[in-house]
């Protein structure tokens, strides 16, 4: 493990090197706080939790987690950094894992910044502490999954932007794969097997129930192989475009 947290510490303190970490954890924290007392409705809903905060976390991960993510491999390719990078003694999976683990962990950060909300839920009533922990789990988790997506598609390309929208559009989609909007594009030519293993891939069917305090290890499972799926995808994509 030597080598992973070698890249992941080269990785994580890159994110400080320049203001960009700063804006972007700023970014994160008003949007976060907006949509939480402004379009959440916390206090009109009259209730001591955190529903109304973790309500928007898919679509503030759609928009921050591709901006994380495009630089992972985007940067390596068109600054021809990625060539040197892999001269060194590692392996490929244990640099793909490093800059994954970095930028999760920076997420993870940006993430844990919100614990001031926490504490004023519990100073303006008695919530179910159980309920909110599964949610901020429920949460990184589906980060995770975010960045892992982002990482294979930055790895695809060198432009920044290019990687930045297809990972917006793929997440999209996987957001909404369990919603009738995605599941009627398939329903009328696949049989229902097909539709139901759709269904599954939603990021927001997965999220919401654990975000609801139901920590189902399926749903646990479900984030942890889309992270080491697209994260094979990532090694196999950098495999294939070495000699680009």
């Amino acid at each position: 493990m030597s080598p992973v947290l070698s890249v992941f510490r080269r990785e994580f303190a890159g994110y400080f090197a320049t203001p960009l970490a700063a804006v972007f954890l700023v970014i994160f924290l008003a949007l976060a706080g907006a949509f939480t007392f402004y379009l959440g409705g916390f206090y009109e809903a009259g209730q001591a939790d955190l529903q109304a905060f973790f309500r928007f976390h898919p679509w503030l991960y759609l928009l921050l987690a591709p901006a994380v993510a495009m630089r992972l491999w985007a940067e390596e390719r068109k600054s021809g950094t990625l060539e040197l990078l892999l001269t060194l003694p590692l392996t490929l999976w244990q640099a793909v894992l490093g800059k994954f683990l970095a930028a999760w962990a920076f997420l993870g950060l940006a993430l844990a910044l919100t614990f001031p909300m926490w504490l004023t839920v519990a100073w303006l009533g008695e919530p179910d502490h159980g309920v909110i922990l599964a949610g901020y789990l429920g949460s990184w988790l589906m980060a995770g999954a975010f960045l892992a997506v982002g990482s294979a598609l930055s790895a695809a390309t060198r432009s920044q932007v290019v990687a930045f929208i297809l990972t917006v559009v793929t997440c999209l989609l996987l957001l909404l794969a369990g919603y009738p909007l995605a599941l009627d594009l398939v329903r009328g030519w696949a049989p229902q097997a097909v539709v139901d293993a759709v269904a599954g891939l939603s990021f927001l069917t997965h999220f919401q129930a654990i975000s609801r305090g139901v920590l189902d290890l399926r749903d646990v499972a479900f984030f942890l192989l889309c992270i080491v799926a697209w994260l094979a995808a990532t090694v196999l994509v950098i495999d294939m475009k070495k000699a680009d």
